[in-house]
C-alpha cells in the first residue's frame, strides 16, 4: 500500500486513531517490521549512543560540504549528519559513505517522503527532521534507515514514541531551557532515548549526557560558520576532535 508518496513492500495493519505531536501526516497505516533486532536502525542508534555527538554539517556547495565532512571524520567524528538542503547532498553523501565505511552518515531537515527514499538510496543509515513526520516514521523499516522525529512537548515525545520512534530529537532545547529541560523530560520518560539540538556548544556536551540526553546534535560547534567562510579545514579537525573526546568520555562517565 502506498503512504502518501512514499510506497513500501511492507504489509500494513490497523490505522492509528489519532496523532497529537507536531507532524506532517496524511492517513497511514503502521507497518509489520519483519526484520530482526540487529537491523540497520539499531545499529546505527546504537553507533550514536557510543559516541554521544552528531555533527550537523550545512554548506553553501558540494564541494565545501565535501571537505568539512572529511575534516570533521578525519578528526573523529563517528555520526554525521548532512542538512538536505546542501547542493548535492545525495552525491556528496554517496562519496562519503565509499571513502568513510566505518562511519555512521544521516541526512537532516528530511520533511519529504521523496527526500528519504533518495537519503536510503544513497548510503544514509539515519533520518533527522526538525519535527515528527508521520509518513515517514511508519514507512521505514529497520531494513532500511533509522529515523529521528523532532519532538518539543512531553505528549510530542509520546505519541512519537508510541508511534515507533526508537529516538527522539528535542528540538529547539536551547530555547526551551536547555540542560535542565532534558533533565525535567527524562524524568518521565526515562525509557524513551533522546537527542539534544540546538544551539549546544562543546563544552555542554557532558552536562546534557550527563541528563539523560543519549547525544547531542552540534552545528556551529564543530562546522564554525567563520572556519567554512574561510575553508579553515584545520579549524574544523581540531573542534571535531575536542568535541568527539567530550562525547566519548561523557558517555562513559555516564555508563559507570
Amino acid at each position: 500500500m502506498a503512504i502518501a508518496s512514499f510506497s513500501l513492500p511492507f504489509t500494513y495493519l490497523q490505522k492509528p486513531s489519532s496523532c497529537s505531536c507536531r507532524c506532517s501526516s496524511s492517513s497511514f497505516e503502521k507497518p509489520i517490521f519483519a526484520h530482526s533486532s540487529n537491523g540497520i536502525a539499531n545499529k546505527a542508534l546504537q553507533e550514536i549512543r557510543n559516541s554521544g555527538v552528531i555533527a550537523c554539517l550545512r554548506a553553501q556547495n558540494a564541494d565545501l560540504a565535501n571537505r568539512a565532512a572529511r575534516a570533521a571524520l578525519d578528526g573523529g567524528i563517528s555520526a554525521l549528519e548532512i542538512v538536505v538542503s546542501t547542493p548535492d547532498v545525495f552525491e556528496v553523501l554517496r562519496d562519503l559513505v565509499h571513502d568513510y565505511p566505518a562511519k555512521t552518515f544521516g541526512v537532516g531537515t528530511v520533511l519529504q517522503a521523496k527526500d528519504a527514499k533518495d537519503s536510503i538510496k544513497s548510503g544514509a543509515k539515519f533520518l533527522m527532521s526538525p519535527a515528527t513526520v508521520m509518513d515517514i516514521l511508519v514507512g521505514v523499516s529497520e531494513s532500511d534507515v533509522l529515523y529521528i522525529p523532532g519532538v518539543m512537548t512531553p505528549t510530542e515525545i509520546l505519541s512519537a514514541f508510541s508511534a515507533g520512534a526508537k529516538i527522539v530529537k528535542v528540538y529547539p532545547v536551547s530555547a526551551l531551557g536547555g540542560v535542565g529541560y532534558i533533565s525535567a523530560l527524562k524524568r518521565p520518560f526515562s525509557h524513551i532515548p533522546m537527542v539534544a539540538s540546538q544551539g549546544i556548544t562543546i563544552d555542554l556536551i557532558g552536562q546534557y549526557i550527563g541528563q539523560g540526553a543519549s547525544a547531542v546534535v552540534l552545528s556551529d560547534a564543530i562546522f564554525d560558520k567563520e572556519a567554512m567562510s574561510q575553508q579553515n579545514f584545520d579549524k574544523i579537525y581540531q573542534l571535531a576532535s575536542h568535541a568527539a573526546l567530550q562525547g566519548k568520555q561523557a558517555v562513559e562517565r555516564s555508563e559507570c
